[in-house]
């Protein structure tokens, strides 16, 4: 029987629709599923028995000084690197709205760092601030004295920080000016007809009509800094997160439990905890961030 055109029309759709999600729970959602599988089992990769040790290895991941030290050091990265890089992110894209030559090119030059390998970045970045790199010789010839930066424990997080708030700084604009452009100048020219300063335009028209590119913005950013781990990696100490563990981070405590310690039921236990963590936090800001604001 000859189908009509509209039902060829629906299973062309579908059947098109349908690679795609083959390919999402293949590599995404049953992957999640074997994770709580293995996290349940005690499993060493080497050998081919996999006991059931129920909880044990959640157990062990949260009696772990090292899990704990990575939970802090993660908690830091969130606070301080996603207002960080949404602020500097919309400060650019606010001030590049003022621009009215090169605008297509000043936008490339902030997108570029962020389309640049993130091993790349990490190395210049390390390289700049080694205890005779670039930085240093700056302060000394100014009269500072020679800073540890990435050998300092107190230092070391706050530069990796500094290092992906800077890279990202062309994704955040180019959404925020994504939000920016969608805002109608009637409404600018309303207020300053109605005598408001710059400051009650930003606060009564712009923040509240980017309230769902914000909210983009927050949880991209949260989820990005939850799963840090190639800039860890490639700028602290031998990348094991040093030193002192003060830059180790959740995903590379699960890497080095894992393919170091081959405690595989382990780091799937604190696999799932990240997981955890990373959907709680997203429905908790999709919740409250995403009310809408009274203006």
């Amino acid at each position: 029987m000859r189908l009509k055109h509209i039902h060829q029309r629906y299973l062309f759709i579908y059947g098109c629709l349908l690679v795609p999600l083959l390919f999402f729970l293949l590599i995404r959602i049953l992957p999640i599923f074997y994770s709580f599988n293995v996290s349940l089992h005690e499993w060493d990769i080497l050998s081919e028995t996999k006991p059931f040790v129920g909880l044990d290895n959640f157990k062990f991941v949260f009696l772990d000084k090292d899990f704990r030290d990575s939970l802090r050091n993660t908690i830091i990265y969130v606070a301080v690197g996603v207002p960080g890089q949404l602020i500097v992110g919309l400060i650019v894209a606010l001030l590049l709205q003022k621009v009215i030559r090169l605008r297509g090119l000043f936008r490339t030059v902030y997108f570029i760092p962020y389309i640049t390998s993130i091993v790349a970045v990490s190395w210049v970045f390390r390289w700049i601030l080694m205890p005779n790199g670039v930085v240093n010789h700056v302060l000394v010839d100014l009269g500072f004295p020679a800073q540890l930066f990435l050998g300092s424990p107190s230092q070391a997080i706050y530069l990796i920080i500094g290092a992906m708030i800077w890279q990202a700084i062309g994704f955040q604009m180019l959404v925020f000016t994504t939000g920016l452009e969608s805002i109608p100048r009637l409404y600018y020219e309303a207020a300053e007809i109605d005598g408001a300063g710059v400051w009650q335009k930003f606060r009564k028209i712009t923040l509240p009509l980017l309230n769902s590119t914000i909210v983009f913005s927050i949880v991209i950013a949260t989820i990005s800094f939850l799963q840090t781990f190639t800039q860890v990696k490639n700028m602290s100490g031998s990348g094991a997160g040093g030193p002192l563990n003060s830059t180790k981070t959740l995903v590379l405590y699960i890497y080095q439990l894992g393919f170091k310690s081959y405690k595989m039921g382990e780091a799937a236990a604190a696999t799932v905890i990240l997981f955890a963590i990373i959907l709680i936090l997203s429905l908790i800001q999709l919740k409250v961030l995403s009310k809408k604001v009274e203006y």
